[in-house]
Parts: C-alpha cells; structure tokens; sequence
C-alpha cells in the first residue's frame, strides 16, 4: 500500500502564480518565464527539482533542471516561443543517488572506509538501470558492476563522482514518490507588438478635401506617410460608426447642436447602421479596407475603437429593447457618471436576463472586424461590463484568432484595472497621465514593474487623450510636452499620443477642468500640420531612439538612479547582456533650468570606475566622457528638458568618436 510519507518534498510559494492559479501571466513571443518556488523536505538529504513547461497544443513536457538559490529558493526558465498558452508546473523528489555521492565524497575525504557505500551506490545505479530503455540500461549496469567488483577505491570513487555516472543517472529519474505541484500554471503568449508599440490616434473625420469638410478613409490617407514618418507603428482611429442624432451633443458638449455638428463617435447607430457598419460620411467597407491596405504598405497597423454602447437610434434599442435598462417612467436609462451626464449614449445591460444572445452578438462584432483584418482593439471603458464577460469574449475570441490584442482604456480604481488585466486584456492604460513629480513617477514605475502586477498588467502610457488634457500640458508649455513625451516613449515600452493635438501643442482647455477646448470629440478640426511649433521632428527622434535600442523594447527593466536634484528624474534600460545601456535623465520642471550630479551604478553596468567612457546623448547628438559614478547633467527646458543618453563601455580614443555611431 503507497502512503504519501514517503512522498516527501514540499513544493509551495511558486512564482508567479496569479490568485492560486486562477489566472494567467502574460508574455510574448521571445520573452523569458522565470519560476521560483520553496522547494524543501525533512532531514539532510539532498533534492532535484525539474521546471515542467508544455504548449496547450502539445502533449510532451520540456523539464528544466531547477538551480537552489538560497534558503530552499529554487529558480528556473523558459523561453515561450509562439503565441497561445503554455503550462508549467514542478516536480521534485529526494534525489538518494546524490545524497550517497556527497556522503561517499565526505567518508572518503575523512579517511573512513567505503567498501559497504560503494556496494550501496551500485545498487541504486542497479534501480535506476531497470527504469533505462536502450544503451543507457547496459552501461548503467557496468557501472554498478565497476563499483562492486572493483578493488581499488580511489579509482572506484573517482567514478562513483564522475559527471557522465551523474548525467546518466540524471536522465532516469525515479517514477516513484516523486512530488508534483498540484496545479497547472498557464502564460497567455501574444504577439511581440503586446510588449513594444507606439500608438497614434487621429479622427479621419477631420481630415476632408477642405478645411471644415467631413474627412473620409480616402481623403485621410494623405496623412498616413505623416504618421509612418514619425515612426508610429498603430493607427488608431475613434468609433467609425454611424452617429445618432437623438440628443446629438453640439460643440463643446452643448446639450443643443447645430445642423451640421457632426457629434460624438462615441454615440454608436442610426438609421443606417449600427457595430457592423460605417459611418455614411467615412465612406464604404470597401473604402475602410483600402484603408487598413494603404496604412499596411507604410508599416502602420489599424487599431480600432470597440465601444460597447449605443445611441438612442442604435438598431438594437428596437430589436432588442430587454438589451437596454428602462426607467419607471418608460424612458431608456442614458449613460452617466454623475455629475455628468452623457444624453447621447445609453448603455447596454450586459447582465440581462437575455444575456447569452447579447453576449454572442457582441462576440460577432468583434468577429466581424477580424475577418476585415482587423488585430487590434481599444475598449472603451471596459470597467464598466462584468469581469466575467470580458473574460469570455477574450478567450472565446483568442481560441481562433491568438494574434487579437486589446488594449484597456478604464481610468478607474487600481485593483478593477489590475482585474481587467487578469481577466485577458493584453494592455492597459495607466495613472501615467497624472503622475508629475519625481516620487509620484518613481513609485508608480515600482508598483508596475517591481510587484506581482507585473506578471499580468502591461502598461500603456498616454500624455493625452481625446478625453484628458493634464495640467501639466495645460501650463507648461513645450517643455512640458517634451519631457512626457520622452518619459512615456523611455518608461514604458507601449505608448501613444492623441494627435495632431499633441504635437501641435494644444493646451486651452475648459476653464477648471481636464478637458480640451473645443474638442474634436464633438466638431471637425482644421489641423495645420506644418505649424512651427510642430514637434514631429522629437517624435521622430524619441521612435527612432526606440527602434534602435533594444533596452527601450520592454518595460521591465527600469532601474531608478540617484539624483541630488527632486527636478530631475534618472534612470537606466539595458538589456540582459549590457550590449545596450540607456540612462534617460528629464527635467521635470518646465519653466526653470535643473541641474545636479546623478549617480551612475558604473559596477553593476560593469564600467572600469578609473578610466572614462562614453556617453552619447541621441536626441541632440552631443557626446561626452564620463568617469566614475557621480556625474553633472544640466537641462534647460527651453532646449531640451531630457538626454536619452546611450552608454558605451569601452573607449578606444577621443578622435574615434565615429566608432561609436
């Protein structure tokens, strides 16, 4: 009768594990899975421990011999090489063949008599050689034999340690009293572009043959090689729907339009359509395909707006009326988030008694745009559906189509975003926006980087929105754009501005409050791209940095450096090799200059503290060489309130500054 006494491993505290394994952790293709666990059993002997990975569609498991790193903390890794999920667990057991090896070693090294362990080594080489199949069977069985028959102990011994007996003995480990984790971990593997990704968002609609003329996908694509050229990867475009005209918001908001407000895209169906459909003055399907087509050929892909709402003339408030909240009265409940008040949009009641038809419908909207080549999605406000529903669609969506990404826009309580995350969306927006000061940032950057919520939540950093213009944007000028620019771009790998907004340097807004004067969310803009105080060329410089330094395309890796100046933010990317060292530095003040010595961690980047290297500042070109640790930095932010500096370890000469290009 087996008892699990003799089963005596304990394998616990394994990380990371999500909510007792309720839960996946997130990577991307290329990306490293790197699992801890207390791994321990009674008494002294000695343990192996194997990682266990597999992908879903495989039935084999890869083992990865665990390493003891101190105090029963035992690590490996594994690198997930394509999308969809993987699982991993641990088995361990108490290894008796090198538990009698280190005791043989100490007997022998104390002078004592072996004969009687040898005899018990080989009758475990014995044990282990009827689990073998093959050569490793017969060549098992002559070591045994050597260790028996012998009668020279030195040479017995230095066999009985040799590592090809230990690797043999290795690759049979026993198939019994082995402990094995009790659960199955899983990663959700996406594609790279979950990790590294630079957003631009623009409303084709402001985009027409002429200034004040409803743009459409055709006249707007005169500004995807705009977009292309400053080295933006997405296009994201707001709803492209049909707009409504029940309780049509006008300018700024105002609750009375005039005929010819476009109103909100927000406000999704009318007579001629609803999801599925196109906004009548966008143009056709076809021309939206063309579209995505034309953005493809410059390298851009098309993100969409998936907003789960509807206007009071959505087709589904007539079909489906049990899809809608309806008051006392006999009125349809409209959106709100008291004090404000959104006449214009009414939400749909995902919790109702019909939920399984609406819940498939939505299913198809999303369906319906994959099939037009669609990968990328934005959700609107997603915090405000059931976890459980978003946790369905993703999964249901990602079993065909594991290439699909959604991008969180909840701006809400920290632990629903985190939920979010959990339940499948592969990015999310962040606080980022209103994190100003150096210890806000700091300690932001900590809890996203430095805690288990690094596991599941990809941040995506946004200076500005349709929705948000900061204050900081609001009276700080250039500088202040520049510097959140470079802070979004460094600190995050994902990131994305809403434009032409941001590089035309918008900043009136409605008196106390975060939101843009004159919004292009309720009137079509005349944007003039060729404006001086246009910032392209830094965004084109910031993307280039980007693509060019593998430091900057994750987020996990940001290292905060000591600064004697609160005004000046520093820290360091690099990669696991250190061929690529990046020391961002930014001014946080933009109205007055800041300076002061910044610590650079010259041991750890593995610099020689007594001879000088270089550092390449890639935003203005300028070059310096630095010694040691403590170094001067001064930014005006009338220049430029940051450095992207690019570290080289080695110095030939100073005229060979070239080599370094």
């Amino acid at each position: 009768m087996d008892f699990e006494g003799r089963m005596r491993v304990v394998i616990e505290n394994i990380d990371p594990e999500i909510d007792q394994g309720r839960y996946s952790i997130k990577r991307t293709v290329g990306e490293l899975v790197s699992v801890k666990a207390d791994i321990y059993a009674d008494g002294h002997d000695l343990i192996t421990a194997v990682l266990l990975y597999r992908h879903s569609l495989h039935q084999d498991w890869q083992e990865v011999p665990m390493q003891l790193t101190a105090n029963d903390r035992w690590r490996a890794e594994f690198k997930v090489k394509k999308t969809g999920v993987y699982l991993y667990t641990i088995k361990a057991w108490v290894d008796h063949f090198r538990t009698w090896q280190q005791d043989l070693k100490e007997k022998y090294k104390a002078g004592h008599p072996v004969q009687v362990e040898l005899k018990i080594g080989a009758e475990l080489i014995e044990k282990t050689a009827c689990r073998a199949q093959g050569p490793d069977h017969e060549v098992l069985k002559q070591w045994a034999g050597a260790l028996k028959r012998g009668d020279d102990p030195e040479t017995q011994v230095e066999a009985a340690l040799s590592s090809e007996l230990s690797g043999l003995m290795q690759r049979h480990p026993p198939k019994k009293w082995v402990s094995v984790y009790d659960k199955e971990l899983s990663v959700e593997v996406e594609r790279p572009q979950a990790l590294f990704s630079a957003w631009y968002e623009f409303f084709p609609r402001s985009f027409g043959q002429k200034p004040g003329q409803h743009g459409t996908f055709k006249t707007s694509q005169k500004l995807l090689p705009y977009i292309a050229e400053m080295g933006f990867d997405v296009v994201y475009l707001p709803p492209i729907h049909p707009i409504g005209q029940t309780h049509r918001k006008g300018k700024n908001n105002q609750p009375q339009p005039q005929p010819n407000d476009p109103g909100s895209p927000w406000a999704i169906g009318s007579q001629q359509g609803g999801h599925k459909s196109i906004h009548p003055q966008l143009g056709t399907l076809s021309d939206f395909q063309e579209f995505v087509q034309k953005a493809a050929q410059h390298d851009l892909e098309v993100a969409l707006d998936l907003a789960f709402q509807c206007s009071p003339d959505h087709p589904y408030v007539k079909e489906h009326p049990e899809w809608f909240l309806w008051r006392p009265d006999g009125s349809i409940q409209h959106a709100e988030n008291p004090p404000k008040k959104y006449e214009d949009i009414i939400p749909l009641n995902i919790g109702t008694d019909d939920g399984q038809a609406l819940w498939e419908e939505l299913k198809s909207v999303v369906l319906f745009w994959v099939e037009k080549g669609i990968r990328l999605f934005r959700v609107d406000n997603p915090h405000t559906k059931p976890f459980a529903f978003w946790e369905w669609l993703i999964r249901e969506v990602k079993k065909e189509h594991p290439d699909v990404l959604f991008l969180s826009e909840a701006f809400t309580r920290p632990k629903v975003m985190y939920r979010l995350a959990k339940a499948g969306f592969s990015q999310s927006y962040t606080y980022f926006t209103w994190r100003n000061s150096k210890h806000e940032l700091q300690e932001y950057l900590r809890e996203l980087t430095q805690t288990q919520i690094r596991q599941y939540f990809r941040p995506h950093f946004w200076p500005n929105t349709p929705d948000i213009l900061p204050q900081f944007l609001q009276h700080g000028g250039r500088p202040a754009f520049l510097s959140r620019l470079v802070l979004a771009a460094t600190l995050s790998s994902n990131y994305g501005i809403y434009g032409p907004a941001f590089e035309l340097l918008v900043s009136e807004a409605v008196p106390k409050k975060e939101e843009y004067l004159n919004s292009e969310k309720y009137e079509i803009k005349n944007w003039d791209l060729s404006a001086p105080e246009n910032i392209k060329g830094v965004i084109t410089r910031v993307n280039q940095i980007r693509r060019k330094n593998p430091a900057l395309q994750t987020t996990w890796n940001v290292s905060f450096l000591e600064a004697d100046n609160d005004q000046l933010l520093c820290f360091s990317k690099t990669t696991p090799d250190l061929s690529n060292i990046v020391l961002v530095v930014v001014n946080l003040d933009p109205f007055h200059t800041q300076s002061g010595w910044v610590k650079v961690p010259v041991e750890d980047l593995k610099i020689d503290p007594h001879h000088p290297y270089l550092v390449h500042d890639l935003l203005s070109g300028d070059k310096y060489f630095w010694q040691g640790s403590r170094n001067y930095v001064e930014l005006n932010p009338g220049v430029m309130p940051a450095h992207i500096f690019k570290l080289h370890r080695k110095v030939r000469r100073e005229q060979d500054f070239d080599y370094f290009m």
